[in-house]
Parts: structure tokens; C-alpha cells; sequence
């Protein structure tokens, strides 16, 4: 089969497609014929060395996956050859930037129908990150007021939508190149970060922070004097500490996103609803894949990219 690999740390260049061996699935594992494979920042740190996950070299990267179930291992028993699922792949594990993946069998969940199987591997961990994030961390309630810094990111429409539809007032900073798509995926207030002072812009308190973006530690620590007494602080920028304040009972996570297939699940369910919206910018084949690792690493990447070994 083919795959997407990297022998060795490095720039994007270290990434080649290759011809490797056809794995097999263990027990409480299946084999995936995959669809696509989603692009995430975080693969780019994992080529490049400096995100600490430890992977074993040649490393495929790819956690986010989409495809169809081709072989099943021993003690599989709720997926069948012939499914079509979703999952978010364990991080340290061989990827989906593949033909073919190996997934345990518990990380999967029925994929949605109403939208492309290869669009669907836009979903998972980036729509876990924001569920987690503002429906579990923050426990959003209908009446509060968000502030989402960082909006415009992938997943900052998920965390837009699922905030609107736990009835909370939305507001949300955007560069006026996604401040359309924003809006339209329910922010109540959209703030042009590249040209209005946050600090100016938000007027009244909020319920919860949630941060998506690589703002300075100053500039988190000044936000959180606009959530209220008792409020929440989020954040999903791990390279550095959430700041709280303890005077005034306003708390602070960093959150980890981790596979919940009962989340992924309810999200499915939201999406097939058509109470949930997925975005995906390109379809790329898996020889583009280090140009998108590079356009990453450079700042010009714009949109959810998922990888299509079909493409090839």
C-alpha cells in the first residue's frame, strides 16, 4: 500500500510517499480502507520534533480518520466489514495518511451519512477539542456569554456552533478573512482582532474565555479580567499555561483532547441532524501532503484539509 512517511524529524521535505507493507489487524483492532485522513496543526509539530508525542520512526502521521472497515480482528464484535466510521486515532500510533490504518476497535463510531465519507474526517478530534473544551471543561449553560478568541480556526466553527446551541450569547474574534464564515456559524458578535483592542471591544463580562489562539501570555492574562466573578477560563494552547484568578474565584484548564467515541458519536448524530456544519477547504492526494505540512509551517495554510489516498 502506500503511505505518507517520515524516517527522520525535520522540515516538510521528510515527508515521502512510499510503497509498505499492508498491515493486519490485532485483536480488538480493525483495518480501515481509508477515505481521507485530516490535516491538523499538531501533525506538523510531530514531523518537525518540537511537539512532544513520541512516535516510533518511519512515522505515518494522520489521527483524524475516515473510511471503511476491510478487516476485523479477534474479540471484534460491534463492527463489521463493510462500515463506514470515523475515529481519532491514538496520536503515537502509525496514521491514517495511508491506504490503509490499523484503529482500535473502540475509538470508532458509525460515520455520518448525510454528508461525503471523505469530508468526515474533518470531524473528529478537532470537534472532540471543542465539545470538551466548552460543553464539559467550561460546562456552558444557555444565558451565558462566551468570548472565542480565535474563532476562525477549525476549531473555533465547532466551538462556535455548539456554543449558539447551548443557547449562549457568542462572541468571537475573526480576521476579516473568516469573520463571514464565523457569523454565519451563529456568533452573536464578531470582533476584527486585526484592527479593534479585545480589551476594548468587550464591554460586558463573559461566563467563559475560551482561548484557540497563539495570543502572548500577557495578552491571555489581561483577557481574564472580562470574565466575571466565579467564571471560566479555557484554553487549548498547551505550550502554555491558562491564567486564572484565584481572588475571584475565576478558574483555569488547559484542555488535552482524548478519544471519546460516545462524544464523537452524539456530534455524528448532530451533524446527520443538520444541527452541525462541517467545513472542508481542499482535497488534496497523498503526494501533496508535504506541500500542506510546508503551508502550515509557514503560516499560509487557510481551511480544514483532508488527505485522499483515492487522489492519488
Amino acid at each position: 500500500m502506500k503511505a505518507a512517511r517520515f524516517h527522520q524529524h525535520g522540515a516538510p521535505e521528510v515527508l515521502q510517499v512510499e510503497e509498505v507493507a499492508t498491515p493486519n489487524p490485532g485483536p480488538g483492532e480493525v483495518r480501515i480502507r481509508v477515505a481521507a485522513a485530516a490535516f491538523n496543526q499538531a501533525d506538523n509539530g510531530i514531523r518537525a520534533g518540537y511537539l512532544p508525542i513520541p512516535v516510533t520512526l518511519p512515522h505515518t502521521p494522520g489521527y483524524d480518520v475516515a473510511g471503511t472497515i476491510d478487516a476485523v480482528g479477534a474479540d471484534v464484535t460491534l463492527l463489521a466489514v463493510g462500515d463506514a466510521v470515523i475515529g481519532f486515532l491514538p496520536m503515537t500510533a502509525p496514521g491514517a495518511a495511508a491506504e490503509f490504518v490499523i484503529a482500535p476497535a473502540n475509538v470508532l463510531v458509525a460515520a455520518p451519512t448525510s454528508i461525503p465519507l471523505t469530508d468526515a474526517a474533518a470531524i473528529p478530534s478537532v470537534a472532540l477539542t471543542a465539545w470538551q473544551a466548552l460543553l464539559e471543561e467550561a460546562a456552558l449553560q444557555s444565558g451565558q456569554r462566551v468570548l472565542i478568541v480565535g474563532a476562525g480556526g477549525t476549531v473555533g466553527g465547532y466551538a462556535v456552533q455548539f456554543a449558539k446551541r447551548a443557547g449562549a450569547h457568542v462572541i468571537a474574534t475573526a480576521s476579516p478573512r473568516s469573520s463571514a464564515s464565523v457569523r454565519a456559524a451563529g456568533a452573536d458578535e464578531v470582533i476584527d482582532h486585526t484592527s479593534s483592542a479585545l480589551l476594548d471591544a468587550v464591554a460586558e463580562p463573559v461566563d467563559v474565555l475560551l482561548n484557540l489562539a497563539p495570543i502572548t501570555p500577557e495578552e491571555f492574562t489581561a483577557l481574564v479580567a472580562r470574565v466575571r466573578d466565579g467564571g471560566v477560563v479555557v484554553s487549548t494552547t498547551a505550550w502554555m499555561p491558562a491564567p486564572d484568578d484565584a481572588d475571584r474565584g475565576v478558574r483555569s484548564v488547559v484542555v488535552y483532547v482524548r478519544s471519546d467515541a460516545a462524544q464523537l458519536a452524539d456530534i455524528v448524530s448532530l451533524v446527520d441532524a443538520g444541527e452541525l456544519g462541517v467545513e472542508v477547504a481542499r482535497q488534496v492526494p497523498l503526494e501533496e501532503l508535504a506541500s500542506i505540512h510546508e503551508q502550515s509551517a509557514a503560516g499560509t495554510l487557510r481551511g480544514k484539509v483532508v488527505v485522499v489516498p483515492a487522489l492519488a
